[in-house]
């Protein structure tokens, strides 16, 4: 027997039948509309804003941004507070005061102050071991009477750092080592709270350089410590102020890029006081350069192209520990990677991880994603652009911006198009287009955040390299580069393990004669890495 076809509730067949007819009418109305509409460009708001622009071959102004100009926009991320409507004004014109009357800083709003201050009290709770260190040294002041100068990103994390100095008893003057990485929040509550800071996010190479000034030249203020992250604060020192250099009691150098120049002064003969490299102890390199790395680098590329990397091709250029960050967290999502390196050592390390290690040139014309991460200059030239596919990723985990060969793209015959905070479009004359992240500049700090535990890690490492130089009796460092005496690394590590209730065992007397070790540490010798 067969069934009777469903017949529709009473009333919603004809409400059925109008709606079709609806559908169909705005479907049909919409297409007459796309076919005779002419063809016109997307236009951002920005665009109706006026820019200075570089010249194009034909002369007439180009609606792209130019280069200088992005260089010193300030863009809102995810971690800040900062709205860009009050870009307009540079903050060096402004004229703020912190609510004790103070002037001594420079920050794009002094009343984002309450904002940063819950960003520094949200990063202290995952930065026990600093706080522990701060609350076990600050009786003892064991800064007291240091002058320390920095330069250094300024985030929330960087602030627990720098109050955490300050509780012992220095006095800090305060600048950016990256002009995007700035929380603009978190440098206005530092200077609520009585912090000479000098930084905002998007400055221009012009206001980076004066930021800097302004922390060392200060009448009747001589600084006696450096805490630098990438050199540039050493090096404007050093060239600027030659007696102030003369006169520091010691320098703290947490990258790659600051330490490579510290050791060239050594070389020369020219580094006149005694410098600490953070960046090859232990804690920063198997730490910070490693983990971070490893989490950050998916988080910065995630923001910014909204990239799927499941067979997506990679080279990663580098394969220090930055690079072994980079290339597990790619691995993982299901990319395929290449790896660049100039050490067989690295290189083979990355052979047995099971990467292709090629040279650049051989896969450049197929990846879809190029990360830099060497501490090099020109790793990737403008030969390498011109050779690579359509919508193809380019962006640096180094620290300095040299990797990436970006002032060989600011020519007339290439148009530059910001579509997104810190990503522009380059585009060639034949309509290829690179995906330029940050200017080439550090990706995750200036596109995203990085973990704030292992920042901690860092940061506690930082505090006793500045303690140890500070408090040395005279005659114990030389004019010279040294290690983290691999005692603090250890220290710095069993600070952390509480985070995870973590129990060591401890060597009983006839282990600890067995190997040849104090029962106490160190467990490894200085020169292991």
């Amino acid at each position: 027997m067969s069934m009777p076809d469903a017949m529709p509730l009473p009333g919603v067949g004809e409400e059925l039948k109008q709606a079709k007819e609806i559908e169909d009418a705005e479907k049909y109305s919409f297409m007459a509309t796309v076919t005779k509409a002419p063809k016109k460009q997307i236009q951002f708001a920005d665009d109706m804003q006026e820019f200075t622009k570089f010249p194009t071959k034909t002369g007439r102004r180009s609606l792209s941004r130019s280069i200088s100009q992005s260089s010193t926009d300030s863009y809102s991320s995810a971690a800040s507070y900062t709205d860009s409507s009050d870009d307009e004004v540079s903050p060096r014109e402004k004229q703020q005061t912190n609510s004790k009357g103070s002037s001594n800083f420079c920050v794009k709003n002094i009343k984002q102050a309450e904002f940063g201050r819950r960003e520094i009290e949200i990063a202290e709770q995952d930065m026990s071991a600093l706080i522990s260190l701060r609350k076990r040294a600050q009786g003892e002041k064991p800064l007291a009477g240091a002058k320390i100068v920095g330069c250094t990103h300024i985030t929330a994390q960087t602030a627990v750092l720098i109050e955490t100095l300050c509780a012992l008893g220095a006095h800090c003057r305060w600048s950016a080592c990256n002009i995007y990485s700035t929380q603009n929040e978190v440098a206005a509550a530092l200077a609520e709270a009585g912090v000479a800071v000098f930084a905002w996010k998007g400055e221009s190479e012009d206001d980076f350089w004066w930021c800097i000034d302004r922390c060392v030249n200060m009448d009747g203020w001589q600084a006696n410590m450096i805490l630098d992250d990438g050199g540039d604060l050493t090096h404007w020192v050093y060239k600027k102020y030659p007696n102030v250099f003369k006169k520091i009691r010691g320098i703290v150098e947490e990258s790659v890029t600051g330490v490579h120049r510290l050791y060239q002064l050594s070389k020369a003969g020219k580094l006149c006081v005694p410098a600490m490299n953070v960046n090859d102890s232990v804690t920063k390199q198997k730490f910070d350069n490693l983990y971070c790395c490893r989490e950050s680098i998916l988080d910065g590329l995630k923001r910014t192209t909204d990239v799927m990397f499941g067979g997506k091709q990679v080279v990663v250029c580098g394969y220090g520990e930055v690079g072994k960050g980079c290339c597990a967290a790619l691995k993982a999502l299901g990319a395929i990677v290449y790896i660049t390196e100039i050490d067989p050592i690295c290189a083979l390390q990355a052979c047995m991880d099971g990467f292709r290690v090629v040279k650049l040139n051989e896969v450049i014309r197929q990846v879809d994603v190029v990360i830099t991460c060497t501490g090099n200059k020109n790793v990737v030239t403008r030969e390498h652009l011109d050779r690579m596919k359509n919508s193809c990723i380019v962006c640096n985990m180094g620290h300095s911006n040299t990797e990436i060969d970006v002032t060989s793209l600011r020519t007339p015959e290439l148009t530059w198009e910001r579509v997104r905070s810190q990503v522009d479009h380059v585009i060639w004359p034949d309509g290829k287009r690179v995906v330029l992240l940050a200017e080439g500049r550090l990706l995750n700090l200036s596109c995203s955040t990085v973990p704030t535990f292992v920042l901690s890690i860092t940061a506690t490492t930082q505090a006793l390299a500045l303690i140890e130089l500070y408090n040395a009796p005279e005659g114990r460092y030389k004019q010279d580069v040294y290690l983290l005496p691999k005692k603090m690394d250890e220290y710095v590590a069993s600070l952390h393990l509480p985070s995870f209730d973590a129990h060591l065992t401890e060597l009983t007397d006839d282990q600890a004669k067995y190997l040849g070790l104090n029962k106490n540490g160190p467990f490894k010798p200085n020169y292991y890495r």
